[in-house]
């Protein structure tokens, strides 16, 4: 038997079309985030529509005052340590972590704050700040809401503290 060229692309337009009538429409994006939106935890987030809310990044770089090793030092950032858990059990920071230094950028927090003064008036606190071991740089940061778990979620996975 002998198939012609457009009759095998008449079947397979055929077979092709049977199969896409049997397959159930794709949802909308907008209905299937939807499906997973919870209002409370929005809420809770301080979420806009989109899921984002306004932060305060600080990007931490050396400063003027290298402090030598030793015991001075070794208070400096257990003072540090300390205020960055003190800001983040008060639910205004969120995230912070070091960076490798590379071009003086040492570290980073992202406040939950309504502004960048409130986060500067955080960082003063911060003995590195005050020694001058390190400066701070301040943005207005758009991200996900969801930032704001990251703390709660920390302490479920962290077997040593710092």
């Amino acid at each position: 038997m002998r198939i012609r060229p457009h009759a095998t692309l008449a079947l397979l337009v055929s077979c092709c079309a049977a199969l896409a009538m049997a397959q159930p429409a794709a949802p909308s994006a907008a209905a299937s985030a939807m499906e997973h939106f919870d209002a409370a935890l929005a809420a809770r987030t301080g979420a806009d529509a989109h899921g984002m809310r306004a932060y305060v990044f600080a990007v931490l770089k050396t400063g003027p005052n290298h402090m030598p090793a030793g015991p001075e030092r070794d208070a400096m950032f257990a003072g540090h340590f300390a205020n960055i858990q003190r800001m983040a059990d008060a639910g205004k920071l969120v995230l912070a972590g070091p960076f490798d230094g590379v071009d003086g950028w040492r570290g980073m927090f992202i406040f939950a704050v309504k502004d960048i003064d409130e986060a500067r008036a955080l960082v003063a606190n911060d003995p590195v700040i005050q020694h001058g071991e390190m400066v701070a740089e301040f943005h207005k940061y758009y991200g996900s809401a969801g930032l704001v778990l990251v703390p709660d979620i920390h302490k479920t996975i962290e077997r040593e503290p710092f």
